[in-house]
């Protein structure tokens, strides 16, 4: 007589979840890079930093989620791009120090395991360690029963990034008349999502498919845009040019990221016409009643990236981010200031 398998009944498969470890090896593979060891399905991940090339490496780390974002793609049923979200919250982190990305790690957690879901999020974290050109070593998924409703999951990432010891980014340099370089972002990335969903479908009653004035895409699908991943391009200025800071625009947005690179005495001016945010934070501020303080302190605004270089170095930084595609601006400068660290905008805020 065939025993039962209690486990299955309490509601964890190990089965299940052995087919879709066999699913993401091919992924995880795809993400290969110099320095890794061994592959996907051992109890550890192992990277050799001298074989990556480094000769006296900094080991940089930062880990991440994606916030209630999640809750957009389980709406929506489309779960391949907030890997790319996660893989982008933990690198665009760590390259602020002049850290290359090395290998990342991840952790998917579910009530029922969906292979079809699965495949889908570990493609995306794939396609995200593939664009900031670090390898996925491991993971973990993890079944829970009882502990998520029908169709929910939760993500977390961890990633190593490497800094040659003489070459760490710590915004020391920075020094009164060095430019402000924003990067343009793909739009909200992974903040602020508590209040947009509060304005968006609490106070107004739109749908995912609703396309509200201004949008070129279904609010869902504008929402659900991945996060832009900038390590190659803060690595390819950072050995070619003078850079000396490097701001993350996340929560907190351009109002408390940028002082956190900033010397004491010196502040970022930031001149607010050198661009244009996308429509959905304006139809979020307009419709939301909030205003310019509270957009600039919770969403990125446009910008998610600040890059610091020497005045010499300016135009030149403008010219090769311009190579890899990303649009970059001169969006302010630094400024001696008693009170600083801080952030004055011109405008001001209302």
């Amino acid at each position: 007589m065939k025993k039962k398998d209690r486990y299955r009944e309490a509601g964890v498969d190990i089965d299940l979840a052995d087919r879709l470890v066999g699913r993401i090896k091919p992924l995880a593979q795809a993400t290969r890079r110099k320095g890794v060891m061994g592959g996907i399905g051992g109890f550890g991940g192992f990277f050799s930093p001298r074989l990556a090339g480094y000769i006296d490496p900094v080991l940089v780390s930062g880990t991440d989620g994606v916030g209630t974002k999640l809750k957009i793609a389980q709406m929506l049923d489309k779960h391949d791009t907030v890997g790319i979200d996660l893989v982008a919250m933990c690198a665009n982190d760590v390259v602020t120090c002049g850290a290359e990305p090395l290998f990342f790690l991840d952790y998917f957690s579910t009530g029922k395991l969906d292979i079809k879901v699965g495949r889908a999020v570990i493609k995306g974290i794939a396609d995200g360690c593939r664009l900031a050109g670090c390898a996925l070593i491991g993971g973990e998924t993890a079944e829970m029963p009882g502990f998520y409703d029908p169709g929910e999951y939760d993500l977390a990432g961890f990633v190593v990034g490497a800094v040659e010891k003489g070459n760490i980014i710590d915004g020391s340099k920075i020094k009164p008349r060095d430019i402000l370089i924003g990067l343009r972002s793909s739009g909200l990335h992974s903040n602020g999502f508590s209040l947009v969903r509060k304005v968006f479908f609490d106070e107004l009653g739109f749908g995912l498919d609703d396309k509200p004035n201004g949008l070129r895409l279904p609010l869902g699908r504008e929402m659900l845009r991945p996060t832009r991943i900038y390590t190659r391009a803060v690595i390819d200025i950072a050995r070619r040019y003078d850079l000396r800071g490097v701001a993350h625009i996340t929560g907190g947005g351009i109002t408390e990221n940028v002082p956190r690179i900033l010397p004491k005495g010196a502040s970022a001016l930031v001149r607010r016409n050198s661009w244009k945010p996308q429509a959905i934070f304006r139809l979020i501020q307009q419709e939301g009643d909030v205003d310019d303080a509270g957009m600039f302190r919770t969403f990125n605004m446009g910008v998610g990236m600040v890059l610091v270089v020497s005045r010499a170095d300016a135009e030149k930084t403008l010219k090769r981010l311009g190579k890899p595609g990303e649009r970059a601006f001169v969006m302010g400068e630094v400024i001696k200031d008693t009170k600083g660290p801080r952030v004055i905008y011109d405008p001001p805020l209302k």
